[in-house]
């Protein structure tokens, strides 16, 4: 369907059968294939895989939303909306609809039935968000239910005892997102209100998705799971009671229960799988869970793996399962020019990594940004090893509140990812972004308390600048050739750390310009384009230092002690033009054969250093 007439059908969708929609998507400033398919009831999945129950209703969908002035502006009636809004989506993005910049505060609205049954017999409603950024107030019917603070995290309100007796129910929040203004020192990655070149547009508002759940009075509030190569358990149930029994299913992928176990909630318990299949890149196997606590039943996933660090031939290595398995990926940034944040829907986000998982990329850098549980989950599905770093704070120095704000998202960002399989680093600051530097070195605590919260993954203390030795990496950032555990360094590295494991935390960077068709449609943006590491004219010329820039990676793994390496980057963002992919996801770059040649002589150089065989690789994923 041609996009005009599509989008113009839009704005005649029926709400409820009742009315015409005053939604339609916004013209950005660049858009993807699924820009206009997106619809009205956007993000249809279960939110939240790792804790899913079946007696839920999303509240994605078209909201009324204006601007405030300030946290004492009033609730305003639904007459008083400025525009509907399509949630989840960020403000600033066009398939808000809204497409507004600098907007500090603002209102959302709208109305929800509760199904049959949710809140009867003693059962709990609960409210869920999967992100809001930065600051959210939630009223349910008049009712302030609570306040949460943080643009990445999950949260979640019981509104029971605020349900109307009418069935119609009565949602609003105001929305608090400073961004990185003045003064303001919140975790925000990328976004910046004054986007140029290597920072992006800002994302503001209810961003993932929003939804009810019907729960018993007493439930399950959190499940958290390790499970290991050896086939060894740990589980704890967290649960709003005390001491009740729990029992635990391990379900194989045909359907088989292949172990269960009983425990007590908010203690842990430990039990064996025999001979689990292990979970890794070149095959990522994985088990489901169910999880009964009286009369709350969820359901779950793992994938038994164990990451440790090994000695080979006097050389520091990242072992998973027992072997040393060299990692390559790209630095993935996350953004869409439709979406910003929020991906136009789960289709688009997997096509992604789909496409690096086709190339023999096994691992990506999620890069300074929280995706959305699926993402993660996808991650899992598709065997891709993922390097997660917290969001950083401004470019500017903390004082002692924000430090300690920041330290307390940092655990949050621990304490609700720690059960993907995919995950196996944390980052902690990123090229020393908000990193305090004068009087101590928080990296060397903040080590230790992430290490506190999960024993079980690798941590990246500082990514790039300013390493004074904390953490399991030494970690090289060098435009465009690589520097990965070599005897050699640059300007704001240091030098190899041989107590530690080395990686390539960024290296490529190389550009190639394209049509103003593929082009984010932003005069500043475009300005900045100069501003990459190196611009080839071509893409034959793009391709042919690619392949320069993998040989010397490759014989620095062949030489020295690199272990692994990440590209920048998965796609085009803005005002960068130093993407696989264009930042529409319309024209990928590479040149397909040379690269999967390129990737593989990674694998394989590291197998003469006492690597996994890449003989063992399973075929590229199709797309």
């Amino acid at each position: 369907m041609h996009t005009s007439l599509l989008k113009g059908l839009l704005t005649l969708i029926p709400l409820w059968g009742t009315c015409l929609l005053a939604y339609e998507v916004k013209t950005p400033p660049l858009d993807t294939d699924w820009t206009y398919s997106v619809g009205t009831h956007p993000w249809p999945e279960h939110p939240r895989p790792l804790l899913q129950r079946s007696h839920w209703q999303s509240l994605n969908g078209i909201w009324k939303w204006r601007r405030a002035s300030s946290s004492t502006d009033p609730p305003p009636d639904s007459e008083a909306a400025q525009s509907d809004i399509l949630v989840p989506s960020c403000i600033e993005s066009g398939l808000s609809g809204v497409m507004e910049q600098d907007t500090i505060y603002s209102w959302y609205s709208t109305e929800f039935t509760v199904p049959k049954g949710f809140a009867e017999r003693g059962r709990r409603v609960l409210l869920n968000f999967e992100a809001v950024d930065h600051q959210a107030t939630v009223l349910v019917n008049g009712d302030q239910v609570g306040i949460h603070v943080g643009g990445y995290w999950q949260f979640t309100f019981d509104i029971t005892d605020h349900l109307s007796s009418n069935g119609t129910n009565r949602l609003q929040v105001l929305v608090f997102d400073p961004t990185d203004g003045d003064g303001a020192m919140n975790p925000v990655g990328k976004q910046t209100r004054r986007p140029s070149h290597i920072f992006y547009t800002p994302c503001s508002g209810i961003w993932q998705s929003v939804w009810l759940e019907s729960v018993p009075s007493t439930y399950i509030q959190q499940l958290d799971v390790t499970a290991d190569m050896s086939g060894q358990v740990n589980v704890t149930v967290a649960s709003n009671g005390e001491s009740d029994p729990v029992t635990v299913s391990v379900i194989d992928s045909e359907g088989n229960e292949v172990a269960s176990a009983k425990g007590v909630a908010n203690q842990p318990f430990d039990f064996t799988v025999d001979s689990p299949e292990l979970w890794s890149p070149d095959s990522p196997t994985l088990y489901n869970l169910t999880i009964k606590l009286g009369g709350d039943t969820v359901c779950s996933y793992t994938g038994f793996r164990t990451l440790s660090i090994g000695e080979i031939d006097g050389i520091k290595r990242p072992l998973l399962n027992g072997e040393f398995v060299f990692q390559f990926g790209t630095l993935d940034q996350g953004f869409w020019p439709d979406g910003l944040h929020t991906p136009p829907n789960r289709e688009a986000m997997v096509f992604d990594l789909k496409v690096l998982k086709s190339l023999g990329v096994n691992m990506l850098r999620k890069h300074i940004k929280v995706e959305t549980a699926l993402f993660y989950q996808a991650c899992d599905q598709l065997g891709l090893l993922l390097i997660q770093d917290m969001p950083s704070m401004p470019l500017r120095t903390p004082n002692a509140a924000q430090q300690a704000e920041w330290e307390r998202q940092l655990e949050i960002l621990i304490k609700q990812h720690r059960n993907y399989p995919s995950i196996y680093t944390w980052v902690i600051y990123n090229e020393g972004w908000g990193q305090i530097q004068n009087g101590y070195y928080p990296e060397f605590g903040l080590t230790d308390r992430v290490k506190a919260l999960d024993p079980t993954r690798f941590v990246d203390a500082t990514s790039g600048w300013n390493d004074h030795g904390a953490g399991d990496w030494h970690d090289n950032h060098h435009y465009a050739n690589p520097q990965c555990g070599t005897p050699f360094y640059s300007l704001q590295s240091t030098p190899y750390d041989r107590n530690r494991i080395s990686i390539q935390g960024e290296f490529g960077g190389i550009g190639h310009n394209v049509s103003e068709e593929h082009l984010w449609k932003v005069q500043a943006a475009i300005n900045t384009i100069n501003q990459t590491y190196e611009i080839d004219e071509d893409l034959d010329a793009y391709n042919y230092r690619g392949h320069l820039l993998m040989s010397e990676l490759r014989e620095q793994v062949e030489k020295y002690a690199c272990s692994g390496a990440v590209w920048t980057q998965t796609t085009d963002v803005e005002g960068e033009v130093n993407g696989f992919l264009t930042y529409d996801r319309r024209i990928l770059r590479l040149d397909r054969e040379q690269w999967r040649a390129d990737i593989q002589a990674l694998y394989d150089a590291a197998a003469t250093r006492g690597g996994k065989s890449s003989s063992k690789r399973r075929a590229p994923e199709p797309l």
